[in-house]
């Protein structure tokens, strides 16, 4: 069983990539509280732990409402979990993650400026003080869970170990397991946001992210592989 779940743990871990949202949730929550940030981590993890055992328990049920089956299904999120692995050995996936996050941070920024009423000279820059709790914004559903944490790949990934294993009940629970203990990593992590992204070399970052992506092309395959011989053999 310990064999079966560190594909499952690896493959989990590499998708959702906590470490890699650590810059993310820096730039999301730059300028808050510490209480506000831990509120922040809680749902999102929270959010992403529920969203994924959803569809772990009734993804291939809605698949078969709309006439899909499960080869097809392999074989699909196979090429999808191929093509994040592409992104992540060319460095492609993190660049265009915190592409989006400075975005969305921004929108955030001028969202919350425009509400103000204050003269500029009298408005000090968000790195200067700390923003009040109610005045922050709430980040956790959006973008964090959706769709950093929970996004397609993770998606796709829980429902094709959870049919990989429709005969394996234990396997299925774990699998939902495996998730949890996932979202609790990346919770400590962005706990320990600041000091990771200190700590955390550039260059060993890269490699990690290379090698955790050519594993994850390889897992890839296999998933394809499978669908194609349970559709035509």
């Amino acid at each position: 069983m310990l064999n079966d779940l560190i594909p499952v743990f690896v493959t989990l871990f590499v998708i959702i990539d906590p470490l890699g949202l650590v810059p993310v949730f820096i730039v999301l929550t730059q300028g808050t509280s510490a209480a506000h940030r831990r509120r922040m981590a809680i749902r999102a993890c929270l959010t992403s732990f529920f969203i994924l055992a959803a569809f772990a328990l009734i993804g291939e049920g809605l698949l078969g409402i709309f006439g899909i089956h499960m080869p097809a299904f392999r074989i699909a999120g196979g090429t999808l979990l191929f093509l994040i692995a592409l992104e992540m050995l060319f460095e492609k996936r993190s660049q265009k993650r915190n592409e989006r996050a400075e975005q969305v941070h921004q929108e955030l920024e001028d969202d919350h400026d425009g509400d103000k009423t204050k003269p500029k000279a009298a408005t000090k820059s968000k790195t200067d003080q700390t923003i009040p709790d109610d005045e922050a914004d709430d980040v956790s559903i959006f973008p964090m869970s959706i769709p950093f944490l929970s996004g397609p790949g993770s998606i796709a990934s829980v429902m094709l170990l959870m049919g990989k294993f429709e005969d394996n009940v234990a396997m299925q629970a774990s699998v939902i397991g495996v998730v949890a203990v996932v979202m609790l990593i990346a919770f400590v992590f962005f706990m320990l946001s600041n000091v990771v992204a200190k700590r955390l070399s550039p260059t060993v970052a890269t490699v990690v992210s290379r090698l955790l992506g050519m594993i994850l092309a390889a897992l890839a395959v296999q998933f394809i592989i499978d669908g194609i011989k349970q559709a035509f053999f």
